[in-house]
């Protein structure tokens, strides 16, 4: 399995994208800078999108991937639950912001949605894929994607302190997990559902418990203006933890 970090942040400038994954070059996990950071080559070999939740800055890039295929006479399958899909429908593909690309072309309409439900199993592509709640404004959800040959990643999409119940359902070798503010902004992201480095340790902690083994870590959706900050913080609790934590960047690959 080999996967690419087209955005690694929740903010965009010219050094910084907003979050998006890429797994064996077809299936993407959120699309924050899915166009932005493939060429057109590249984007015509995408199969699937799973959408965690209906923020703009993982949805950002769905009507430019959907322009890009619709001339191309491409389809994308999209996986997301029903509020992410209304909130991309009601604010993009509304026949006002951008045409409804689920309807065009007729014959064969770009966009595909698939409503998932919590838990179970889907089979997109060649891959096993299970959404699970994560603890976010909204409805929001986290991704399990095993490969054919077993191997699995976890991608729990934003989300605050309270994953307790997620964990059950998991068995990741590689976690992407975020970590949006610094600790001395606890409260901020406490109201926000974000996590901090010290409330991330606490997650990580309760994950070693309840499943004996701690996967890899990525970090992602950092706020680049924070990020320094969060790596000294990140560096202690992998000291802590005993275990190596990595921040995401843009253009990042890894291979399981």
């Amino acid at each position: 399995m080999k996967i690419h970090i087209l955005g690694a942040h929740n903010c965009e400038s010219a050094n910084s994208k907003m979050v998006s994954l890429l797994v064996d070059d077809i299936l993407a996990i959120d699309a924050g800078s899915l166009a932005s950071g493939l060429s057109f080559e590249c984007q015509q070999k995408l199969k699937a999108i799973l959408l965690t939740h209906g923020h703009y800055d993982h949805i950002r890039d769905i009507p430019a991937i959907a322009l890009n295929l619709f001339s191309l006479e491409k389809t994308i399958a999209i996986y997301s639950t029903e509020n992410t899909r209304d909130a991309i429908m009601g604010n993009f593909l509304n026949g006002k912001i951008y045409p409804d690309f689920t309807r065009l072309p007729e014959k064969r309409p770009t966009v595909k949605f698939s409503n998932v439900k919590l838990y179970k199993q889907y089979k997109v592509e060649s891959f096993s894929v299970v959404a699970v709640p994560v603890n976010h404004s909204g409805v929001a959800v986290g991704y399990q994607v095993m490969s054919p040959e077993g191997r699995k990643i976890f991608f729990a999409a934003d989300t605050g302190q309270g994953l307790t119940g997620c964990w059950d359902y998991v068995s990741p070798e590689l976690l992407f997990i975020e970590v949006t503010f610094p600790n001395r902004l606890k409260e901020f992201a406490l109201n926000s559902k974000h996590l901090t480095p010290m409330m991330l340790g606490k997650e990580l902690a309760y994950f070693r418990q309840t499943k004996g083994y701690l996967p890899s870590v990525i970090v992602i959706h950092m706020d680049p203006k924070l990020e320094q900050e969060i790596k000294t913080e990140i560096e202690e609790v992998s000291r802590k933890l005993n275990i190596p934590i990595s921040l995401a960047y843009e253009g990042m690959e890894l291979t399981l």
